[in-house]
């Protein structure tokens, strides 16, 4: 499945502009410049197992690092630091992973 069957293909390629600036990224407008804030939760579901390259259920900390390259191809590699930053916010159990109920939950935030 892809990104654009979920979101606007228009509004994901702003949104990757507006960060397309290394330590740029900030998950809470990202989300809501894709549009995902305002999706239903099986929308966010959706979005969650695209990102989840290894089908394992979890977003890991490797795969964070391509989110951007889940919403479109030419999407760049967030830095460490923003990796980091984005795991540290959505990872509320402190296992270094994302589960689909803390995607969920961040999108919402």
């Amino acid at each position: 499945m892809a990104m654009t069957s979920i979101l606007n293909a228009d509004d994901i390629k702003k949104a990757l502009d507006a960060f397309s600036a290394a330590d740029s990224f900030d998950h809470y407008k990202f989300f809501e410049m894709v549009g995902l804030k305002a999706k239903s939760a099986e929308d966010v579901k959706k979005a969650f197992l695209v990102l989840d390259a290894d089908n394992s259920g979890f977003i890991e900390e490797e795969e964070l690092k391509f989110v951007l390259k889940g919403f479109a191809k030419d999407g760049r590699d967030l830095t460490d630091k923003e990796t980091k930053a984005f795991l540290n916010a959505a990872d509320k159990d402190g296992d270094g992973k994302i589960g689909v109920d803390e995607f969920t939950a961040l999108v919402k935030e």
